[in-house]
């Protein structure tokens, strides 16, 4: 009779779990003892049961292969660095190389836009570099022509809030100069009323008070 697969995941039956812990420990164990013995293996086996009781094995001894087991990571975990820093700096390396070119281009580049080292260009590089010439030109005339037009709308701007300003300072002028008649023709009445007040006659006369009175 061929037996079910098992489903790998937790038995939820306590003394099925506890059965099946006891039987897979043990042939743990001894699948453990044979491939030291077959294959002349250094074999470390810890395990902890799930109330926490220790089961191990050793081919040699548990502490020299704990040991062995550190001694190897520590030896795998430097050697990952420097495999790591190795490969940042090939990865430096070939970025540097790649930017030097680039920047090696870009100035061939300048100096065939600036009309230099144009001896050795085929006919073809020339069209190129004239037709990218004539973009830069029409990139910087489009450009020029934007800068016209926002210097233009800022001067009709200034010219809009300066004949605003001439208009009203136009009607404050208007305003003072119809004023000025009436002020002055207060003044003129001011100036009549005062000089009438003013006209008192005075006469002269000489002796005892008694004597003006009779005169």
């Amino acid at each position: 009779m061929v037996r079910g697969k098992t489903q790998m995941r937790r038995i939820e039956n306590a003394t099925s779990r506890q059965v099946t812990f006891s039987k897979r420990r043990s042939g743990l164990l001894k699948k453990a003892f044979e491939l030291s013995i077959l294959c002349d293996a250094e074999v470390a086996l810890i395990i902890f049961s799930p109330r926490g009781k220790l089961y191990e094995f050793a081919s040699s001894s548990m502490q020299e292969t704990i040991e062995r087991y550190e001694k190897h990571t520590r030896d795998n975990q430097a050697n990952n660095k420097v495999a790591i820093s190795e490969q940042n700096v090939q990865q430096l390396k070939h970025e540097a190389t790649s930017m030097m070119k680039q920047i090696e281009h870009l100035e061939v580049s300048k100096r065939k836009l600036l009309g230099e080292s144009l001896g050795l260009c085929t006919i073809e590089e020339l069209q190129e570099v004239e037709q990218q010439l004539e973009r830069s030109v029409n990139t910087i005339r489009a450009r020029k022509a934007q800068v016209f037009k926002e210097q233009i709308e800022q001067l009709k701007e200034k010219e809009r809030i300066l004949t605003a300003e001439n208009e009203r300072l136009t009607e404050k002028c208007d305003a003072l100069q119809q004023r000025q008649p009436v002020i002055e023709q207060r003044e003129h009445l001011a100036y009549n009323e005062s000089s009438t007040s003013s006209d008192v006659e005075t006469e002269l006369f000489i002796g005892l008070p008694e004597r003006r009175l009779k005169h």
